[in-house]
């Protein structure tokens, strides 16, 4: 596979110049120009013996022969010089005994459509690896950068960090950055998938490849475009489509010890039946088992849906790392997903401030801040935004499940949620908070309370319509949050979600999963970050928002590249239908080995009409896999199929009171 994006110069570039090689159309293909040349002599030759001109006939097909079998007995020979043996050898000596004992024509059959079947295999590959290094073109051929006060147009290979590239409206960005002036709306549906612009402003990321929408903007460049984003993309998913699967392994495992066993078969056929009757009769048998129980259909079957499954899922706005992880995706029965960043928008803030008559709200969010500048909790921007005063505290420790500790002008603070801190005369206004959705944290100083805020982090848009359609899919879904429970149930209901989980450790959630995991495949749905050891323990992990977080890569299995969760029951989807193909493959292999070989053996089907039923088949198993090249649409929701929806009061009561209210 390329690794041309992880090079010094324009990623683009490199891909075009490592791959120039390649095909672009079809009756490009070495194995199909052969095949045809072939078949155009073979035919000829048959032609010419039908004219009775027996020597011009004979040449004609052993030249055929010659230029069919170009394509596939060189490298058989040279593999099975380095002890390895595989499908071409069974087809090279099949070709070297049909032509000892005199079949020419049968043999160019078999020469011809093997060379179809490997032409089209390739076609199949080179077109899916072509569909994913197409994402590079998205990456200009100019950038305009400033340098000196002034506007020079560079190579995209030429950025560093710290460049500021001007990006006029139209234009696409060469690699990541973080805008430093201007107001645009970018519009990123060819790398995320996501039909909408993105409003975005000073201080927001840039990723490569996005299309600037509105007015001219300045980007700060923050990586080289040989380890943008959009570079990362491609090389991750051209590894991940190495990797093999279950589904690989099987047919591995199958076709490893076939081939040998089919030798050592054809040898008794021959050895056998030439004590029981005619050699040459026996052997030609041996010959056509030989052909007949090639597992080439076998062997591509199930990579080549992966290959193109994998590269149509990152065309889509998802990374999937390879074999495993699409078969295991495919056979995802639930969904458990973590509640902030990905059933919200990560975007909370401050909805109320209760105070005691210890202080004023002004002092309450100072002292709430003082310890939350030095969290890295998802919930302690909203804090920091809210308060006009941010003093700084000394000692900050986190406590974990709890909160925070430190000391502010001599006095000592403590934040953290309901439990860890006695809300005592606030104990109503934090009930009450808490049943509106809202995650409720308490500040306390010298053991006095001062007071609480009240934090929400909103539901995305389209989070009850995904629900909705994982529950189309047949695909249970459970919410799991370190937030408390009142919170998390109300913010279910909203989702359309049954099963909550709160109150959660991310030990917890590990462990939680794998109780999940016990009855049926269960996939994972978080960050990245705090949900590792969730995404690790699930059947497959899935981070959210990939573009920019190389931990969520990392650590999951699957990626949505982009924000809107409604690509997470599209990735679903088109994993399942991919696995639907890998399974008809592998039996439509399996069933072709198993019919051919006895009939083959009692010599009911000669060498020619052998050769076309297996060829024709492994035609079939490629053009099928070709199909997982397609992208699945999301499904479209079954409104009046959904149930009304029920938070599941035992789910949350079981679960223990572990976790800190800060979610």
């Amino acid at each position: 596979m390329s690794d041309a994006c992880c090079g010094d110069d324009n990623p683009a570039a490199g891909a075009e110049a490592e791959h120039a090689g390649e095909p672009e159309r079809i009756w490009q293909i070495r194995e199909l120009q052969a095949a045809a040349v072939a078949a155009v002599l073979l035919a000829a030759g048959w032609a010419l013996g039908r004219a009775g001109s027996e020597t011009p006939a004979l040449a004609l097909e052993l030249t055929a022969v010659l230029v069919g079998g170009s394509t596939f007995v060189p490298g058989a020979l040279r593999r099975l010089l380095r002890g390895t043996i595989g499908v071409g050898t069974l087809m090279t000596i099949a070709t070297f005994g049909g032509l000892a004992l005199g079949q020419v024509v049968e043999v160019g059959m078999l020469v011809v459509l093997y060379s179809i079947a490997e032409g089209l295999e390739e076609y199949a590959v080179t077109k899916t690896r072509r569909g994913l290094r197409a994402l590079l073109d998205l990456v200009p051929e100019q950038a305009s950068v400033l340098r000196g006060g002034q506007e020079v147009q560079i190579s995209p290979g030429d950025l560093a960090v710290g460049d500021v590239m001007l990006l006029r409206p139209g234009q696409r960005a060469a690699t990541d950055g973080v805008i430093r002036a201007g107001r645009t709306s970018l519009d990123t549906s060819a790398i995320t998938g996501e039909s909408v612009p993105v409003e975005a402003g000073p201080g927001e990321a840039v990723h490569a490849g996005a299309i600037n929408g509105g007015g001219a903007i300045e980007v700060q460049v923050t990586a080289a475009a040989s380890d943008s984003s959009l570079a990362r993309i491609v090389h991750i998913v051209e590894e991940a489509q190495e990797r093999k699967g279950a589904g690989q392994r099987l047919a591995d495992r199958i076709a490893r010890p076939l081939v040998p066993g089919v030798m050592v078969l054809a040898g008794l056929i021959a050895g056998l039946g030439a004590l029981l009757g005619d050699p040459l009769v026996w052997v030609e048998r041996a010959l056509v088992v030989l052909v007949a129980a090639s597992p080439c259909a076998l062997a591509i079957s199930v990579p080549l849906t992966v290959v193109a499954a994998v590269g149509a899922a990152s065309r889509g706005g998802a990374l999937v790392k390879g074999g495993a992880a699409l078969e295991q995706l495919g056979r995802v029965r639930m969904v458990a997903l973590d509640k902030t960043g990905t059933l919200t928008r990560n975007e909370p803030r401050v909805v109320e401030v209760v105070t005691t008559d210890r202080c004023s709200e002004r002092e309450l969010l100072a002292a709430a801040a003082a310890l939350e500048a030095r969290s890295e909790h998802p919930l302690a921007r909203a804090i920091l935004d809210a308060a006009e005063d941010v003093p700084v505290a000394h000692d900050v420790t986190a406590v974990a499940g709890a909160g925070l500790h430190g000391c502010l002008d001599g006095t000592t603070l403590r934040l953290g949620r309901p439990g860890w801190i006695d809300p005592g005369p606030l104990a109503a206004a934090a009930d009450r908070l808490q049943a509106a959705g809202a995650t409720v944290v308490l500040v306390e100083r010298d053991d006095t309370l001062l007071g609480a805020v009240a934090v929400r982090d909103e539901l995305r848009d389209e989070t009850a319509e995904t629900v909705e359609r994982l529950r189309g899919l047949g695909v249970d879904t459970a919410m799991l949050t370190g937030d408390n429970a009142r919170t998390a149930a109300t913010l279910a209901t909203q989702a359309g979600i049954n099963d909550v989980y709160a109150e959660l450790r991310p030990e917890d959630k590990a462990d939680l999963v794998t109780r999940l995991r016990r009855d049926r495949a269960v996939a994972m749905v978080g960050d990245g970050v705090n949900d590792a050891p969730a995404l690790a323990t699930a059947d497959v992990g899935i981070a959210m928002g990939a573009m920019g977080t190389d931990v969520a890569i990392e650590t999951a299995d699957a990626a949505l590249m982009g924000e809107d969760l409604r690509h997470l029951p599209q990735l679903l989807g088109h994993a399942r239908r991919a696995r639907t193909i890998m399974l008809q493959n592998v039996g439509l292999s399996l069933a072709i080995i198993t019919v051919l070989i006895p009939v083959a053996a009692l010599g009911v089907l000669g060498l020619a009409a052998v050769v076309f039923a297996h060829e024709l088949a492994e035609v079939l198993v490629i053009l099928n896999a070709v199909r997982a090249a397609r992208r699945t649409p999301a499904p479209a929701a079954d409104r009046g199929r959904v149930a009304p929806v029920r938070t599941s009061d035992t789910a949350v009561a079981e679960q223990p009171a572990t976790e800190t209210a800060r979610g």
